[in-house]
């Protein structure tokens, strides 16, 4: 039942979302990366500070992979918001659970393993059908060049989540994942800044945007703590599907907000994805019991 850790990082995801949309009126991408990333650094480093650990590590290289994918995942995504409609673009990354599954499947096939949980593949292609009925995603043929941008960074966040469950199998606790991600995050607002020729935060602030984007930094953070340790504890796959609920806040958020009903069409992908959601768990429930005193089989243990 750790991967219902997904749920608690998909709320915050869906507020930091809101408050990303909120804050671009204020800040600038790269401002709201880099202090994503300072709030993340200062979080984890008083933790530690207060609780006790290192950030001493054994597995830089593996850090490094994490930090860099995703950051280029995350920026691919934002940019592909400029070129495509909301609703294409979080479809096509949010097929990065279909992505998990088919590489989990690759993965398996690879080292000849007869047993692929088709039970759990078969509920993260339902929840993609209901975020389909509820984003209800079109592309244009001028439209084609962001669509690919959009799906490219589906493909990296699926190897970003992976390399996350590796890094948990290693034995990295939480807080060091969700440090070097953060810090990474830090260099690249701070690379963005430089590219864009322009100096961070110099520039008149409300008490309105500084709340905003100190809000995105701190949900952020604890998301990231609880997605890695759903990654890290759960089964990949039901937490890959759980990410889809993700969607569902972010609906409700939009209907609370925004006054933007998703209409009939979309109150029934929000009743799949949490119905495919419930299944999924329970299905993983029942199907750990009977093998519970049985070695778990893991693809990504070793080979991701």
């Amino acid at each position: 039942m750790q991967s219902l850790w997904m749920l608690v990082a998909s709320f915050l995801f869906s507020i930091m979302g809101v408050c990303v949309k909120l804050a671009g009126d204020h800040y600038t991408t790269a401002e709201i990366v880099l202090c994503r990333g300072i709030v993340g650094v200062s979080f984890i480093y008083g933790l530690i500070s207060i609780k006790g650990g290192t950030l001493k590590t054994p597995y830089p290289r593996d850090h490094i992979i994490r930090g860099g994918v995703g950051v280029i995942s995350l920026w691919l995504w934002f940019y592909s918001f400029s070129l495509l409609p909301v609703a294409t673009a979080t479809t096509l990354n949010y097929m990065s659970s279909i992505w998990i599954a088919a590489m989990l499947f690759g993965v398996a096939w690879w080292q000849g393993k007869k047993r692929f949980e088709w039970g759990l593949a078969g509920t993260v292609l339902l929840s993609f059908i209901g975020v389909a009925l509820l984003l209800r995603p079109s592309i244009n043929p001028d439209e084609l060049f962001g669509g690919v941008i959009a799906l490219f960074s589906g493909v990296l966040s699926a190897l970003v989540y992976l390399q996350v469950r590796k890094l948990g199998l290693l034995g990295e606790p939480e807080y060091r994942v969700v440090f070097y991600f953060s810090f990474t995050g830090l260099l690249a607002g701070i690379a963005g800044s430089i590219a864009t020729g322009r100096v961070p935060f110099w520039h008149a602030h409300s008490l309105k945007g500084v709340a905003l984007i100190l809000t995105i930094g701190l949900t952020a953070t604890i998301a990231q703590i609880a997605m890695t340790r759903a990654y890290r504890l759960g089964n990949t796959l039901v937490t890959a599907n759980l990410q889809y609920t993700g969607i569902v806040f972010a609906s409700i958020w939009g209907m609370l907000i925004w006054k933007d009903a998703p209409g009939w069409l979309g109150f029934a992908g929000i009743a799949i994805i949490l119905m495919s959601g419930i299944v999924s768990t329970f299905y993983n429930q029942r199907s750990q019991q009977p093998s519970k005193n049985l070695p778990a089989i893991d693809p990504i243990a070793t080979e991701v």
